[in-house]
């Protein structure tokens, strides 16, 4: 059947692979040397394929984002461990059951910028995880609306949270591809509370703006309280090891009000 998407005549590789499967079996159609090389995950797999494969990595959800007329998203940052306040009990320590909050911040806001968008524009993309991740796609389920989520595999990591919409539900092996996908198609980055995936992220974003790779966007962190006891600011400023200017590129929030006036009203405008 001829796929109506194709762009040329040429016979597709697809049907190479279903043919390729009814061959006779012989020794030489069972040697892999006579495997199609891209229907070859031993092949693919290889160290040398390495540069093939982050580029399959980089192609596949662009490609898919593109398809779903996905222009824009809103990115959700923050930790896995965060619990919803009704599971607050369970939590393994009083800090993360406090932060439970900002669960329900997440969700609020999430629900929110979905309830304004067109489902095209400021689409919520979070790491497709548990805690404030489940948070940011849940809300956008529940506000009728679709999100993304940007999974990695991690021997420990559990499946994606199940308000994640299918279609948009991406598995990455490369953490750096991961990034690149949160920040390419970004009009605002929310960090809420979490450990070192969270400041990664954070601090990856905000280099990049800070060096002018990347066009400043919104950039808020719910929770000043926690944030300033995991990170002094000031202190990078007053080294000179940051500029003054530097602490204009982010600001912080704390509800989902808040965050949504903020983008509002946003006006920052770079040195």
């Amino acid at each position: 059947m001829s796929d109506p998407r194709r762009k040329h005549a040429m016979r597709s590789s697809s049907q190479d692979i279903s043919s390729a499967k009814g061959v006779p079996d012989t020794p030489q159609t069972r040697s892999p040397a006579y495997r199609l090389a891209f229907d070859d995950a031993d092949f693919l797999c290889q160290d040398a394929l390495r540069p093939v494969r982050l580029q399959l990595e980089l192609l596949k959800p662009e490609m898919l984002l593109d398809e779903q007329g996905v222009k824009s998203t809103i990115v959700l940052f923050g930790g896995a461990r965060i619990p919803e306040a009704a599971k607050k009990d369970t939590a393994r320590t009083k800090t993360l059951a406090d932060l439970s909050k900002y669960y329900e911040e997440a969700r609020k806001f999430a629900y929110a910028m979905t309830k304004a968008s067109d489902g095209y524009e400021d689409v919520i993309v979070t790491g497709g995880g548990p805690g404030v991740m489940e948070a940011g796609n849940r809300g956008a389920v529940e506000a009728g609306g679709r999100s993304i989520g940007l999974n990695i595999v991690l021997p420990h990591e559990q499946a994606p949270n199940e308000y994640v919409t299918p279609e948009l539900c991406f598995n990455f092996h490369y953490f750096a591809i991961r990034k690149m996908h949160f920040l390419m198609r970004a009009k605002a980055i929310c960090v809420f509370p979490g450990g070192f995936g969270t400041l990664d992220e954070m601090f990856e974003a905000l280099t990049l703006i800070q060096t002018d790779r990347m066009d400043p966007v919104p950039f808020l962190l719910f929770g000043e309280d926690f944030w300033r006891s995991i990170v002094n600011w000031e202190n990078l400023a007053d080294a000179g090891t940051i500029s003054d200017e530097d602490l204009n590129l982010f600001q912080f929030v704390e509800t989902a009000e808040d965050a949504m006036a903020a983008i509002k009203n946003w006006d920052y405008k770079k040195p």
